[in-house]
């Protein structure tokens, strides 16, 4: 019989108008990964913070190890063995990466001096297993937002925990990096440790579970089954309660169309050298590279949040300068999904209202300045419930919610602004299936409406799903642009073969057919 390493049952959850968690269960085996599957929303979230002590359940009963589990804290989860990686990191940002570690245990003793040289030397050995090269006495605020996350997991890892639950682990990963911890994973599953792996991407869970639980609306629609036996489209009706609807979007050419946006030799003080590409009105145009090509840090400069030392901007066909980013904004109409929805994108401790209008507030106000709250419901109401942002209220805190719905809510302002220029970075992270499925609609009717876009995703089917022309960036340097044919196995070796280049070599860049 196998050893069961936690169970879970009629666990029941409420918060004021929302039943998050209504009679759930959950069975983990020992040394398995289970996954955990569900729309944003679905209950997931509140499942782990009852689990991992920051919520108290309202009702039900756990068992660790067959003995009963009711942490108080998450200190008392850790106690007794339980780890977890967050969707949303809870890093330190000034402390370096060693500090963010070992947070838990920095020292023998809470008056003791801590010996950063030993620290810093412990710290190393978990930067080599999860291969990140950075120094151990780095400040994570100086860290790319992937860097960050495997920061997290090391975190996590230290700890020794019986009982690992990972929350979207790998939203921010490139898929080397994503080969790596899941190679680790698997170390971890054979040694004895037991994985709860929550996903949006469901070939990762096809690749690594070994069992699946389903929440939809906070029930179970399937519990602890193993996933021999279930294809996507079988998991996909558990979670959403209908097949996944595969949109069929034709090739097509808007480079005829009136120039939007145009770079021409751009450089940066950030590195960037000679960039150029152009974006025409009603286009989807991808930037793709690894993590650290410098995609978004060239979005941030065309935002004016970085200095530009050469070269030229040009919108509509005259050249411009940007001074920062609410002159890209207010005067420009350039719009910015940032990838980091925590820092950049959202005011957690603001209302979702206030968060969908703060970008047509200028534009509704009177001549004397007032605005009224009905104004703005009715200007971005409409995109909130396109995107299904589930929320007890439009006054409800946007820090209250989910991940996923904090994301549908950082899209909303921008398609409520209506701007000329939408850059969109790493759309879908943390976001379920059908909300995606919204999403890259909503990209493509933006399209079909002339707003120009700049597509920034790691995720190369949604890349070759949504973009037109592809340009390949690494190092900093643009490395060629392709043509979509939206062959995804034709179109994956020519992007992967233009980053592989040697840099050096590259004149220039000019799109290839």
């Amino acid at each position: 019989m196998t050893e069961l390493a936690f169970t879970a049952q009629n666990m029941t959850k409420t918060f004021p108008g929302v039943t998050a968690l209504s009679d759930v269960a959950l069975t983990l085996e020992q040394g398995s990964i289970h996954a955990l599957l569900g729309e944003n929303g679905a209950g997931k979230s509140t499942l782990i913070k009852v689990m991992t002590g920051v919520y108290r359940p309202d009702s039900g009963e756990m068992r660790l190890g067959g003995n009963p589990f009711a942490p108080h804290n998450t200190r008392d989860a850790i106690a007794q063995g339980i780890g977890v990686v967050h969707q949303e990191r809870n890093l330190i940002p000034r402390f370096s990466i060693a500090e963010n570690i070992f947070l838990e245990k920095l020292s023998p003793h809470p008056l003791s001096r801590i010996d950063y040289p030993v620290l810093y030397q412990d710290a190393r050995q978990w930067l080599e297993m999860l291969e990140i090269d950075a120094d151990p006495a780095t400040p994570v605020d100086q860290l790319s937002v992937a860097k960050m996350q495997l920061v997290e997991i090391a975190k996590a890892l230290s700890l020794n925990s019986r009982i690992l639950l990972l929350d979207e682990p790998t939203a921010s990963l490139t898929p080397h990096e994503t080969d790596t911890l899941f190679g680790i994973l698997r170390r971890l599953r054979d040694e004895g440790v037991s994985l709860i792996f929550v996903s949006h991407k469901l070939e990762e869970v096809q690749e690594i579970c070994d069992q699946v639980t389903v929440l939809r609306d906070g029930v179970n629609a399937c519990q602890s089954r193993p996933l021999d036996g279930l294809d996507r489209q079988s998991i996909v009706r558990l979670m959403i309660g209908r097949s996944e609807q595969i949109p069929d979007w034709s090739d097509r050419d808007r480079t005829g169309n009136r120039l939007a946006l145009e770079l021409e030799d751009i450089t940066t003080e950030l590195g960037h050298m000679k960039v150029s590409f152009k974006v025409h009105e009603g286009e989807i145009v991808g930037l793709y590279g690894l993590v650290g090509a410098g995609r978004s840090e060239l979005a941030k400069a065309l935002l004016g949040k970085y200095k530009i030392t050469r070269g030229v901007v040009k919108l509509g066909g005259e050249p411009v300068q940007i001074q920062g980013v609410a002159d890209a904004v207010g005067r420009h109409g350039i719009g910015y999904v940032s990838e980091d929805r925590k820092s950049e994108g959202l005011i957690l401790i603001h209302s979702v209202l206030e968060n969908v209008g703060m970008t047509v507030w200028r534009r509704l106000a009177s001549w004397f300045g007032l605005l009224g709250r009905g104004q703005v419901r009715l200007r971005t109401e409409p995109f909130i419930k396109k995107l299904d942002v589930r929320t007890p209220s439009l006054e409800q805190y946007v820090g209250n919610l989910s991940g996923g719905n904090q994301q549908k809510v950082s899209v909303a302002k921008w398609l409520a602004a209506e701007v000329k220029i939408l850059i969109v970075d790493e759309p879908s992270v943390g976001i379920d299936i059908k909300t995606k499925a919204y999403l890259h609609q909503l990209i493509r009717e933006l399209s079909d409406s002339g707003t120009a876009l700049i597509l920034i995703t790691s995720d190369m089917p949604e890349m070759i799903a949504l973009a037109d022309r592809i340009v390949v960036m690494n190092d900093y340097q643009l490395m060629g642009e392709i043509t979509n044919t939206r062959v995804y196995k034709d179109m994956s070796e020519r992007i992967m073969d233009l980053i592989q280049r040697d840099a050096l070599s590259v004149p220039s860049v000019e799109p290839v057919e």
